[in-house]
């Protein structure tokens, strides 16, 4: 399982807070315990140098002039007792020869210092068990010696540092022990500025689902100066354009429809009267009493007259959707029975026109027979307009839905234009602006089939042709779901 850095800003926070202080605290305690350390060093350090001289400048003078294996071992031994807690073990040696007592004492490092001239030198060795190597010249003939002669007897020491290193561990242990609480009492004050942070970052996650869900009158709360009120100021400057642009767009989309509406209204009585007018003219024209001109442009004034008052009647219906006043008269009906109608209704029999594919029993539909009678037509006549004969339709119902599909052999519908193919006035083909349909078919039979909770969708079939589904809820006769 992958483990990621968390998502959540109070969890990125407590962590950051805590790191930050972990790493304070681990800097302070690192700086503390190398000046503790150093000093604690440097402290045993000098106080063993110091007790070594007064013991070497006590002892030296009791030597002869020219001292031997065994006075020297003496003078070792005696060093050694004079060490006392400090636990010393000494070696001595005259130029050039072999070093007696702790062979461990005269280091290589040591001996090339006093090769090159050092008069005392003093180094560390060892991490575990820390000790001090020191190498004193003395001059044991002389009270007042030459600096520019070498001594021939020096003596050597290696002290140990447990005592030191003991004080070392615990300055290590007080470290981790103060560092740990530290920690524990970092996510106290961590919550706290989580809190202070997050509070007015949620009051703008409310806000902005409010906001978001249509309340555009929400603003959000503005405390304190810094930052966030800021922010939070820019967002309540944000939904107050928001919502005047919102009101603003809404008036306008109603006076929009109103004034659709008006116009529909007013045009749809004379255009009553048009139609009937050129009925009259049309029978004229096909008895043969007009001149051939004449009855031609009666025709063709025929012709367009209903086209416009098809159009204001689905400018009507658009309306009534827009406003709400679209209502749903369901009734329990036969699947084949109103297909058949709404096929016979408008002279679509001929199967060379239309096939249908509806179960061979008898199947009991609820719904409102006239919008489904104009979901079919529409679907129907725009195969028939824009696709190839004949067109089929097939009705089934499929678990809890009603299912119609609705298909032709034309081209089919352009990839770029299937995403629009329900907008108002939209066709496939601007350079057919005259044809038949008014842009409006499509987009009145999606409205019809939202208003009984089914869907509308488009696609094209793959050897070609437009396919239509509508899939409406099914309920039986008796009121429940099928």
């Amino acid at each position: 399982m992958r483990l990621g850095f968390p998502q959540g800003l109070r969890p990125r926070l407590i962590i950051a807070f805590i790191l930050v202080t972990a790493l304070s605290s681990l800097l302070t305690a690192t700086l503390t315990f190398r000046q503790a350390r150093g000093t604690i060093v440097e402290r045993a350090q000098d106080n063993a140098v110091r007790d070594l001289r007064q013991q070497v400048s006590s002892l030296a003078p009791n030597l002869p002039t020219k001292p031997s294996g065994d006075d020297l071992a003496s003078f070792v031994r005696q060093l050694d007792r004079a060490g006392g807690p400090r636990r010393w073990r000494t070696a001595a040696t005259l130029a050039g020869a072999p070093a007696v007592g702790a062979q461990d004492a005269a280091t290589a490092s040591l001996r090339r210092a006093m090769r090159d001239g050092s008069r005392a030198y003093v180094e560390r060795s060892g991490s575990e068990s820390p000790r001090l190597h020191i190498v004193m010249p003395v001059d044991h003939t002389t009270p007042q010696r030459d600096p520019d002669v070498v001594p021939e007897l020096i003596v050597y020491a290696v002290v140990p540092l447990d005592g030191e290193q003991a004080d070392v561990s615990a300055l290590i242990a007080a470290a981790w022990a103060g560092a740990a609480p530290a920690l524990l009492l970092a996510v106290v004050p961590a919550l706290f500025a989580a809190r202070q942070v997050l509070r007015p970052v949620r009051r703008l996650r409310v806000a902005a689902e409010k906001l978001t869900s249509g309340a555009l009158e929400t603003r959000s709360a503005v405390v304190g100066g810094d930052e966030l009120a800021g922010l939070a100021v820019t967002f309540n400057t944000m939904a107050a354009t928001l919502e005047k642009d919102a009101a603003e767009l809404r008036r306008m989309e109603a006076h929009a429809r109103r004034f659709v509406a008006d116009v529909s209204h007013e045009l749809r009585t004379p255009l009553a009267a048009m139609v009937a007018v050129t009925g009259v003219l049309d029978a004229d024209a096909v008895s043969g009493d007009l001149p051939p001109d004449t009855a031609e442009a009666l025709r063709l004034v025929s012709e367009e007259t209903r086209k416009l008052a098809a159009m204001v009647e689905d400018l009507m219906e658009i309306s009534r959707f827009d406003a709400g006043a679209a209502t749903l008269a369901s009734d329990d009906a036969d699947l084949r029975t109103i297909v058949g109608k709404t096929l016979q209704l408008r002279g679509w029999e001929d199967s060379s026109q239309v096939a249908c594919e509806l179960p061979e029993s008898d199947v009991r539909v609820r719904v409102d027979p006239r919008r489904f009678d104009v979901v079919l037509a529409n679907l129907v006549g725009n195969g028939l307009r824009h696709g190839a004969p004949p067109v089929t339709v097939r009705a089934a119902v499929t678990g809890q839905a009603l299912v119609v599909e609705v298909g032709d052999h034309g081209p089919g519908i352009p990839p770029d234009v299937l995403p629009y193919v329900f907008d108002r006035f939209h066709k496939a083909d601007s350079a057919r602006a005259r044809s038949t349909g008014s842009g409006l078919g499509l987009a009145i039979a999606l409205e019809n089939v939202r208003l009984h909770d089914g869907s509308l969708t488009a696609a094209n079939l793959p050897g070609g042709g437009a396919l239509f589904t509508v899939t409406l809820p099914h309920a039986r006769p008796d009121g429940g779901v099928s």
